[in-house]
């Protein structure tokens, strides 16, 4: 897997497309942004799991919401020329949805079950990746693919 530079915890996007992997996971995370208003992040979990990469943790208010996010990411990652989910989890409860992209990991929690799981506390050790329009790395990540300018 490629080195990725961090700074006060944050890991920049790889340049040049090196790690599609991140790159997908900024695109869900933009994704996930336009249907939301919660906070969207994208968590470097690869050194303490070992058997994903990155997560994607967004939330919505109400499970219609809920599945219009998860919607949203897979059809744009699919749309940018990225891959399908390998399994998508969840979808029946819309409480959490968990789109499985391999080495990526998309969480979609409804409101509530999100403060209750609290992924952000349980791997607040790890390095965020920068994705917002303004973090440094951020449009490296996703070059012709960016869900800002739709």
């Amino acid at each position: 897997m490629a080195e990725h530079p961090v700074r006060a915890g944050r890991v920049e996007a790889p340049e040049g497309g090196s790690d599609d992997d991140a790159r997908w996971a900024v695109l869900a995370a933009r994704a996930a942004a336009t249907k939301t208003d919660a906070s969207t992040l994208v968590l470097d979990v690869g050194e303490v799991l070992g058997i994903v990469r990155w997560f994607v943790v967004t939330d919505g208010r109400n499970p219609r919401q809920v599945k219009t996010i998860a919607e949203e990411v897979e059809r744009l990652v699919a749309e940018a020329g990225g891959p399908r989910p390998l399994r998508v989890e969840g979808l029946s409860g819309l409480e959490w949805v968990l789109l499985d992209y391999g080495d990526l990991v998309v969480h979609v929690f409804h409101r509530e079950l999100r403060s209750f799981y609290d992924l952000e506390r349980l791997f607040s050790d790890v390095p965020r990746l920068a994705w917002e329009d303004g973090d440094a790395g951020a449009t490296d990540a996703l070059s012709a693919a960016d869900v800002g300018s739709r």
